[in-house]
């Protein structure tokens, strides 16, 4: 029995071993619930002499399994890479953080030296930060190289605690005379907001080691974008910067632009979708002609550049001998724009270095590129006063960000050609064009973008899509009631939806119901009510709730002056729906 145990074991590691000290259930699909599931892999672990890495991508811990591996992990004094990305797949969210803690816990006692720590695609938001604090603080992370914290849901307050947590890991670790050298950190689609970035840019700051940032998706504005700025400039050996898809605008390009002036390792530069405008596009043209002497690719797509400002920066290329890509796609260089920018590229020998133009959005008036980014700052100037005056809040609040439930979209390097579908973008900056091209599954992937645990963030996902409505327009007007009914079709029907506090919110932002947290209202458009009064007729809208709505939508009200005949239009959907007295 003895030898038929050995040999099955045996049998066992030859299956999971995978290159020199590195056992592998990568894939496998395993439920591992309790003790008993997670039996096989214990003894594997067990087994291993001088084990470094366990990979567990795309299985699924319970909190009992995780002990267990935890329990034979103790003694692996070699351990050195954590490869847990989507390893919690249909687990409860409180189920995560004690699973992380355990298994932390065992590499703190093992005494370990990670390297990577890979927990990707683990939407465990803020909580799950909270599981790893402590091993991110121990010695077992003072030689981390590589943090992989991709499409985790951490939120704000997550991204604070994991600041926290790395700048007591530096402190540490340069006490005991050897600094926390991370290199490479990933935590796109975390929407870490301007709050948790700056705080991540402190600990790049203190780090100064960094070659790979990859943080896109993350509803980062110009005082976030400039704090990570300042971090950036002070790591010499950045080799690759990803921030697609957050909210530069020209304040924020410009700091960044003085910032890389300072960088000579840089290859690889994605800004697509930041909104760096033409006067940002200008400033990273500056940077470029006498610095970065060997970027590679530089992705400045869907940034309402205008055609100037996207010559300058083909000009500011053209003496880079490693130059291997520039992406200008979906700005605004006009059909005459696009075809001089081809000439320029091709007059300096670079023209199948040129990405495609094919959705460039047309030639824009240069005045009109100005107001909007003067508008767009002035908002953000706003916001950013309001939040300085506003002493009483919650720290916790901020810490139960909801965790993002999305498909998963790894991001070891910037996103290829051709553009992927990105709901973010859409939701930050709604736009018929950007809902078009979310392509005939747009429903389905802002169903599984917005969380509609999240009562206000559910609503202003509604009032952004319905901003969009065309009436005129068959295709928008179809794109938008079909993501309208979706969004609101999985709202309304969740067992604990609470369908009073979602109307109650909508009130407010439409400016029919005070708000005691002071909330501002949106501008209301007719495309606002239109979509109202469309889903106020589906079957998954409440009955209970047509009464309130009527009653407020009768009441005269400014913030509807600019739709009066959407909003008689609506008016007169609910009197016929509700029920007869």
């Amino acid at each position: 029995m003895a030898s038929d145990d050995v040999a099955q074991l045996t049998e066992s590691l030859a299956r999971t071993q995978v290159g020199e000290g590195e056992l592998s259930y990568k894939g496998r699909g395993l439920k591992l619930d309790d003790a008993e599931s997670a039996r096989e892999i214990v003894k594997d672990i067990q087994a291993f002499e001088g084990l470094r890495a366990l990979r567990m991508e795309g299985n699924t811990v319970g909190v009992e399994a995780a002990q267990a591996i935890a329990k034979a992990l103790e003694d692996k004094s070699d351990f050195q890479c954590c490869y847990w990305s989507d390893m919690f797949t249909g687990r409860l969210r409180s189920e995560i953080p004690p699973a992380l803690t355990s298994l932390g816990a065992a590499l703190i006692a093992a005494g370990a030296r990670l390297k990577v720590l890979d927990l990707s695609d683990n939407a465990f938001g803020p909580d799950g930060v909270k599981g790893v604090e402590k091993l991110v603080k121990s010695a077992a992370c003072h030689t981390l190289q590589e943090l992989r914290l991709n499409n985790c849901g951490m939120g704000i307050g997550g991204g604070k605690i994991l600041a926290a947590a790395l700048k007591e890991c530096h402190k540490k670790s340069s006490e005991a005379g050897a600094p926390l050298r991370l290199k490479v950190f990933i935590a796109g689609r975390n929407r870490l907001e301007n709050d948790g970035a700056t705080a991540l840019a402190q600990a790049f700051q203190l780090m100064g080691s960094l070659e790979e940032v990859h943080m896109p998706q993350n509803g980062i504005n110009h005082q976030g974008v400039t704090a990570l700025a300042a971090a950036v400039s002070q790591n010499p050996q950045l080799r690759v910067l990803n921030l697609n898809d957050n909210t530069f605008t020209k304040r924020g390009a410009i700091a960044m632009a003085q910032a890389l002036k300072h960088l000579r390792s840089v290859q690889v530069i994605n800004f697509g979708d930041c909104l760096v405008r033409a006067e940002g596009a200008f400033a990273i043209a500056e940077a470029l002609k006498d610095g970065l002497p060997i970027l590679k690719e530089l992705n400045l797509s869907f940034g309402e550049i205008t055609e100037d400002a996207a010559l300058a920066v083909a000009g500011a290329i053209e003496h880079k001998d490693q130059f291997e890509k520039l992406d200008l796609n979906g700005n605004c260089l006009g059909e005459e724009g696009c075809e001089k920018l081809k000439e320029v590229m091709q007059n300096m020998k670079m023209g199948d270095l040129l990405g495609s133009l094919s959705d460039d959005e047309g030639e824009q008036e240069e005045d009109e590129e100005e107001g909007d980014d003067d508008d767009d700052d002035d908002d953000e100037d706003e916001e950013e006063e309001e939040e300085e005056d506003d002493d009483d809040v919650d720290e916790e609040e901020e810490n139960e960000e909801e965790e993002e439930l999305s498909e998963v979209h790894k991001v070891s390097t910037p996103p290829p050609a051709p553009r992927p579908p990105d709901v973010s973008s859409f939701l930050c900056f709604p736009s018929p064009d950007k809902l078009l091209r979310l392509g005939n599954r747009r429903a389905d992937l802002i169903q599984q973008q917005v969380d509609v645990s999240d009562v206000g963030k559910t609503v202003e996902a509604f009032l952004k899509i319905s901003s969009v409505f065309k009436e005129d327009d068959p295709e928008v007007k179809a794109a938008v009631l079909d993501s309208v009914d979706a969004l609101l079709n999985k709202t309304f029907s969740t067992p604990s939806a609470q369908t009073f506090n979602f109307i109650s919110s909508l009130l407010v932002m439409l400016g029919l119901l005070k708000s005691e947290d002071k909330l501002k209202p949106v501008a209301v458009v007719p495309g606002h009510l239109q979509c109202l009064e469309h889903a106020v007729r589906q079957t998954y809208f409440p009955r209970e709730h047509i009464g309130v709505l009527h009653a407020f939508m009768t009441r005269q009200c400014k913030t509807m002056d600019s739709c009066v005949s959407a909003r008689d239009n609506l008016r007169s959907t609910l009197q016929k729906l509700q029920p007869e007295s």
